[in-house]
């Protein structure tokens, strides 16, 4: 068996952009994967068409091989565009071999460890109430790990002080946690939006034991940062959707400085690294939680990893409160469903989902910008 061709598809499915790669063989077996890099999907599709001249003509069996082949293919080596184009590749094609061989892409990491893949879910609302309400209604519908995401100032020039958000922030979380009670796990997402002095003092706002997690409060770019944060707070980290190589984890693996890992199979590299941070992860106890604010190609290859992996404390999910998700039945007629917060593991061949090649054809590309926020001052800050 050959490769024959390598498209990028990057899609605009009426509510968001994703970018899709299939990968195609001479025997009519095809693989589909997802890149992580939202909003610079073409920057990722002319990366793709780079590696489609070292994949043609190639056996899509030898995956090491070729993750290795692409990585080292240029002097500059990593970085999300590149490391996000070999990811959605590697996922194709394991996918391809899952097929050729009638086995779910779990069994070729070593087979499933569980029956299925508990999930957290995320909920959202223009105040307090409504936060709470939604919350309630996860909890309601079998929910147990419940994520509340920081609310973004939507409009055409939106502003955000971070110090000024950490007060109304704290006392938020501290209403949920009295609101659902001790027995649900709560969570907290602030996006990298402060500094290490701003998370500190949000942290210093709670009772210990409010949140069971604080999602990504800083950037991940100096590691002497979030050294000093940790240093200062109690509150568990979940860290690492940044992250696009092994090597930009390794730091945080080694020195224990984030408690869950928010590896993103996309940005990583695809299940060729993602194992390897997954076994230091597991060497170091600190359980996966992978990020997936993508596709249902992400999410699907998101729930074998977690199935292959020993330490796995919750999958990401978009889904609302009753399991629907916003994703296009057309364009992906069959994708992985969630059901009582938790994700079968998927038994068909490869990834075990189906893509319309028609429909993704026929989504025109929209290339959007986020609403980049800054300080009321003009400057920009993190989005």
């Amino acid at each position: 068996m050959k490769i024959t061709e390598v498209t990028p598809y990057p899609i605009f499915d009426g509510r968001r952009s994703f970018m899709l790669v299939k990968v195609s063989t001479d025997e009519g077996i095809e693989g589909w994967g997802e890149a992580g890099v939202t909003y610079r999907e073409l920057a990722v599709a002319g990366a793709i068409t780079h590696y489609r001249e070292l994949l043609v003509g190639q056996d899509p069996m030898d995956i090491g091989a070729h993750w290795q082949r692409m990585y080292r293919s240029q002097y500059f080596e990593g970085g999300r565009i590149l490391t996000g184009a070999i990811s959605a590749i590697d996922i194709a094609l394991h996918d391809i071999k899952g097929k050729a061989l009638g086995i779910p892409v779990h069994q070729l990491l070593g087979g499933k460890q569980r029956d299925y893949v508990p999930a957290f879910c995320t909920a959202g609302g223009n105040s307090n109430d409504e936060v709470i309400e939604n919350a309630k209604e996860y909890m309601q519908n079998g929910w147990q790990a419940i994520r509340v995401a920081w609310r973004f100032p939507w409009g055409d020039r939106p502003v955000f002080e971070p110090i000024e958000s950490i007060a109304p922030t704290a006392k938020l979380m501290t209403q949920v946690r009295t609101a659902l009670g001790d027995d649900i796990i709560l969570g907290l997402d602030y996006h990298h939006r402060l500094s290490v002095p701003e998370a500190v003092s949000f942290c210093n706002k709670m009772q210990q034991g409010t949140i069971d997690f604080l999602e990504e409060p800083i950037r991940d770019e100096s590691i002497q940062a979030y050294r000093a944060l940790r240093s200062m707070v109690d509150v568990p980290f979940a860290i690492g959707e940044e992250m696009s190589s092994k090597w930009q984890f390794l730091p945080y693996i080694e020195e224990n400085l984030t408690q869950f890992a928010r590896l993103d199979i996309c940005n990583i590299g695809g299940f060729t690294e993602a194992m390897k941070v997954i076994g230091w992860c597991e060497a170091h106890y600190i359980d996966l939680m992978p990020h997936n604010p993508l596709g249902p190609v992400c999410a699907a290859a998101s729930i074998h990893m977690c199935a292959a992996s020993a330490g796995v404390a919750w999958f990401e999910t978009g889904a609302g409160p009753t399991g629907s998700d916003n994703f296009s039945d057309e364009m992906f007629p069959t994708r992985p469903r969630v059901d009582n917060g938790r994700y079968a593991v998927p038994t068909a061949p490869g990834l075990g989902i189906e893509v319309n090649e028609e429909a993704i054809k026929a989504a025109k590309f929209e290339k959007r910008e986020f609403n980049f926020i800054r300080k009321r001052d003009g400057s920009y800050t993190n989005w």
